[in-house]
């Protein structure tokens, strides 16, 4: 794992070329230098600078924001190639109702906090651990659960298992199961970056304004919009992705057609790859890599074939 800020490539220009695809609806001047640009389906606002450099979208109902920031390197030893990229991923308070709050946009651009690309890179194989003030460990590598007699990895490690604490939903209380500490599975991993670390409600049942539990629960009722709808076959035309949507997947046929595995789109990797990271048995824990099935959302492969649809948080 990686963040060099190394000279750019390729990569980051056609992950913005991909975020401006869409019908400009009016574009008017916000703050000096700065232009709003309404763009449709989904509707957003692009924010660009006076020489017409991009600096952030915004969609309309969803709290994720796109912006411009350093360049870094996203890798794993086992990924094919990484991704370099200049878009940066951050979350509003609240869904994003039209109206740009400049000083908020303004103060995410030039924070050195990590982004929701970088904390989701903290889970990865080698990631260091990290600690808040309790000293509860809060981040490093992690498992994808617990291993079972027949070799395969338990399912049901949420981010609370990883944290070993219970959590409470109102009057539930979530305990957490000791065996699961330091393991997160796909929905679990998603949990634990947006909810637990980027600040986004939680919820074990589905209500539409938080998080739920399940990767095919995510899809159906989690807050924003879904920005490429489910048609029960694969996906290949990936223009409506913006760095940071979930992706949702079909990968396995012990369910019939339920949506099974959630993961996060990262951008365009050095070989002009959409490459993603999720949470996986098989590679036992959250990986952007090529272990048992290519990380990218093009080709023939098993993620490739099986990505059904994807929402933007």
């Amino acid at each position: 794992m990686a963040f060099d800020r190394t000279l750019a490539v390729a990569a980051a220009a056609a992950v913005i070329a991909m975020l401006a695809l869409a019908s400009i609806e009016s574009a008017s001047a916000a703050v000096p230098g700065w232009t709003h640009t309404r763009m449709a389906n989904p509707a957003r606002t692009q924010v660009t600078a006076s020489d017409g450099r991009w600096l952030a979208t915004l969609t309309d109902g969803a709290q994720t924001v796109t912006l411009a920031g350093p360049e870094r390197r996203l890798d794993e030893p086992s990924a094919a190639d990484p991704v370099i990229t200049s878009v940066w991923v951050r979350a509003l308070d609240r869904p994003f109702d039209g109206h740009v709050d400049e000083t908020w946009l303004a103060d995410a651009m030039s924070t050195t906090q990590p982004d929701v690309l970088a904390l989701a890179m903290g889970y990865l194989t080698d990631a260091p651990d990290e600690y808040d003030a309790s000293g509860r460990r809060i981040a490093g590598d992690a498992d994808y659960g617990p291993l079972q007699a027949n070799g395969t990895r338990q399912e049901g490690s949420d981010f609370n298992d990883f944290l070993g604490m219970d959590y409470a939903y109102g009057s539930t209380v979530d305990r957490a199961e000791s065996a699961q500490i330091g393991s997160l599975d796909c929905s679990g991993f998603m949990r634990m970056v947006w909810g637990r670390r980027a600040g986004l409600k939680l919820t074990l049942a589905p209500n539409g304004a938080g998080i739920p539990r399940r990767s095919f629960e995510i899809l159906a009722s989690a807050p924003g919009v879904v920005t490429i709808a489910n048609r029960a076959k694969q996906v290949t035309k990936l223009s409506k992705l913006a760095v940071g949507d979930l992706v949702f997947f079909d990968a396995s046929s012990s369910d019939g057609s339920q949506i099974d595995h959630v993961g996060m789109y990262l951008g365009l990797d050095g070989a002009a790859r959409p490459r993603f990271v999720s949470s996986r048995k098989t590679a036992n824990g959250p990986t952007m890599g090529d272990v048992a099935g290519r990380s990218v959302l093009d080709g023939t492969g098993l993620y490739a074939k099986s990505l059904r649809a994807a929402r933007r948080l």
